[in-house]
């Protein structure tokens, strides 16, 4: 795991949108990962930490 991986895991935690932007930018990615984090913020981290990861 590279150093910028584990910066956009931090950021997943305590801003999920904003890890994903940083990685993917406006892409469908970060549009699921902002839906589910104002549905709940637990689900957008575990979509953000899984979509960083994969």
């Amino acid at each position: 795991m590279s150093t910028a991986t584990f910066v956009d895991i931090i950021l997943a935690v305590i801003l999920p949108p904003l890890g994903v932007f940083l990685r993917f930018g406006c892409e469908v990615e970060f549009w699921i990962c902002l839906v589910l984090t104002f549905l709940g913020y637990i689900p957008g981290i575990i979509y953000a930490v899984y979509a960083i990861t994969k």
